[in-house]
């Protein structure tokens, strides 16, 4: 077990002979050390358990070694001064590593709110990103290793944020601050012509002009650094971070082969790319204080998903990932909602629909949602007051950048705000009669939902679902409308793109590949009498009952995952070139062997398509 006590005096002369403290000011040290705890720790006690956090203290080993870990693998040995927990602190990723007291060990702990400040000091911050990059070079030396997003690793191209805001030396100072606060950027690269740059970041203007007294009509020439410091897109992130350091500057533009900004990348940048993981950006939404600050964790959602495309995740892995951060944006927003409009009226859920119900979203998607109360309470005055609930929440998901269903399936909605009760009776009545206006659209869109918020963790509303596997008449229908939408190859057996609007010569990967495979898994799992579930868990489920064969419950499930490993590479394309995400490719722009099996996953989407209709003798509609 370890023991704790207050910080004896000498904790402060420790410190100051130590980095990074060795070079930051003295009341900051002295700060830091009085809110220090003295931890004595036996011999192999482990101090950090492996993959815990995300940290809220960094250690400082007073006496004695401390082994990193991982695996049972010891990676480094620490000794007197040296730190460790305070990446996964600064970043609020879990560590990946064990720390164990290698002998008997005093050490010092210190809360992040106090050691936050000082390491995000010039000092601090170039210790940090040297231990960072000498985790890195320990993390490539393990056999084994998956793939990760590492940005000390990556081509610094890969890590920039934003296009970058350029302006010409006639620009005056107003001009261009108001050119970088409507971006928002901390910086405007000068274009000086014959392939030189100059920048002007916020540092200069409080430097140059606030305090140094230069009128905003100056032209920007007169508070600019010039010539500014570039690098080529293809080098790595460490690299150009420690000539950052080392150069004093934080600022480096990014231009390519032929001279064109690309961006510009900050310091702050390759470390903070460690913050597009998702369990930084969940840590960071849970902590929001207001809606301005969910929107601006919201702002990491995109980059988020490049940078685990670029790890080499799986589609459905990322689909899933981008589901439970959404799933966080929404019980963060209520939660706010709820403390500025008090208590709810009654106890209620929150219920994601649709692929976010699947957790199969990617940036494309729309999100569905519908509300659930429980309770006795008398309806109209409960509906009311949850309906404007859902208008909070449905508007700072738009803030977010996050649309909604265009059908109306929201939780701002009255359709979509009901009693428990009012939910039941609803869903049997579709079992009963789907033969009524929108009971199979309805269906299919409540039976894919799934509670992200409030009271009842399970499937409340699609558990009344389970009795749909023993009406014929609904899964007729359900199987009917799972051959709505048929698979784009022609007569030639050809690919079929659109013939006309602003999507004409191309190929609807949604409409055409993934909603055909996911409602033929919604129907053959509703006759296995699974409700709630994503595609693949339905395919399985289905698999298992009989209602689908294995073998094509197999091509199914090949299909969707091929089909949304499309969907992914050309979003990631239309988010790195800053254009809206959509489902549209250019067949003409995949390899031919892309598209033989494109055309290949089609045909069998199709046939199975044509087996059911045969089988069931539903028909197209």
């Amino acid at each position: 077990m370890s023991e704790a006590s207050p910080a004896p005096p000498e904790v402060t002369r420790f410190l100051r002979e130590y980095p990074p403290f060795d070079s930051l000011p003295a009341s900051t040290v002295e700060r830091v050390a009085a809110a220090a705890e003295v931890e004595f720790h036996r011999a192999g006690t482990t101090i950090i358990p492996e993959r815990s956090g995300p940290l809220e203290h960094l250690w400082v080993v007073r006496s004695g070694e401390v082994e990193i870990v991982h695996e049972g693998r010891v990676l480094d040995l620490l000794a007197e001064g040296e730190l460790f927990g305070h990446a996964s602190m600064l970043s609020g990723l879990p560590t990946g590593f064990e720390a164990r007291a290698a002998e008997d060990t005093l050490t010092y702990r210190i809360p992040g709110a106090v050691a936050r400040e000082p390491l995000a000091a010039p000092a601090g911050l170039r210790f940090v990103a040297r231990s960072l990059l000498e985790r890195s070079e320990a993390l490539a030396d393990l056999p084994d290793r998956k793939p990760a997003p590492d940005p000390a690793q990556q081509p610094v191209g890969s890590l920039l944020r934003d296009g970058p805001v350029v302006c010409t030396p006639e620009t005056t100072i107003r001009e261009a601050a108001q050119m970088m606060a409507a971006a928002p950027s901390t910086s405007v690269v000068v274009d000086l012509g014959n392939g030189s740059l100059g920048i002007l970041t916020d540092r200069d203007l409080r430097a140059r002009v606030v305090a140094g007294g230069l009128p905003g009509e100056a032209l920007v020439s007169a508070a600019m650094s010039a010539p500014a410091y570039t690098s080529s897109p293809d080098r790595l992130g460490g690299d150009v971070l420690l000539e950052m350091l080392d150069r004093g500057i934080r600022h480096f533009p990014i231009v390519s082969a032929t001279g064109r900004v690309l961006g510009v990348l900050e310091d702050v940048d390759v470390i903070a790319a460690q913050a597009r993981s998702p369990f930084f950006l969940r840590h960071r939404v849970a902590r929001a204080q207001t809606v301005d600050e969910v929107v601006a964790a919201a702002g990491e959602l995109h980059p988020m998903v490049v940078a685990l495309h670029d790890a080499r995740v799986a589609a459905t892995g990322i689909m899933a990932v981008y589901a439970v951060v959404v799933d966080a944006l929404t019980r963060r927003l209520l939660e706010l909602a709820l403390e500025e409009m008090g208590a709810p009226p009654a106890p209620f859920a929150w219920l994601a629909l649709g692929s976010q119900g699947r957790r199969e979203m990617l940036p494309s998607s729309d999100v569905d949602s519908a509300l659930v109360w429980f309770g006795d309470t008398p309806g109209a005055d409960v509906r009311s007051r949850l309906i404007g609930i859902g208008e909070r929440v449905t508007a700072g998901l738009r803030r977010c950048g996050l649309r909604e269903d265009t059908h109306g399936a929201s939780g701002s909605n009255p359709p979509f705000v009901r009693s428990f009760s009012s939910w039941q009776r609803a869903a049997r009545s579709w079992i009963e009669d789907p033969s009524q206006e929108k009971a199979i659209i309805l269906v299919s869109v409540v039976v894919d939902s799934r509670p992200v918020w409030g009271l009842h963790a399970g499937t409340p509303v699609t558990e009344t679902f389970r009795l749909a596997r023993r009406s014929g008449p609904l899964l007729r229908l359900l199987a009917r409308f799972a051959l709505s939408y048929r698979p784009p190859t022609g007569f030639l057996r050809g690919l079929v793109v659109e013939h006309s609007g602003e999507h004409r010569g191309r190929l609807d990967l949604k409409h055409g590949g993934m909603i055909p495979i996911v409602d033929l898994a919604r129907w053959a799992g509703m006759a296995a009498g699974v409700t709630s579930a994503s595609t693949v868990e339905r395919l399985h489920a289905s698999a298992a009952a009989g209602t689908l064969s294995r073998a094509d419950a197999q091509t199914l499930e090949d299909a969707f995952e091929l089909v949304n490993g499309l969907r992914l590479e050309h979003q990631v394309e239309e988010l790195r070139a800053g254009r809206e995400p959509d489902d549209y490719i250019d067949p003409a722009a995949l390899s031919r062997l892309t598209r033989t099996h494109l055309k290949e996953a089609f045909r069998a989407i199709a046939a199975i398509q044509k087996q059911v209709s045969s089988e069931l003798n539903v028909g197209v509609r």
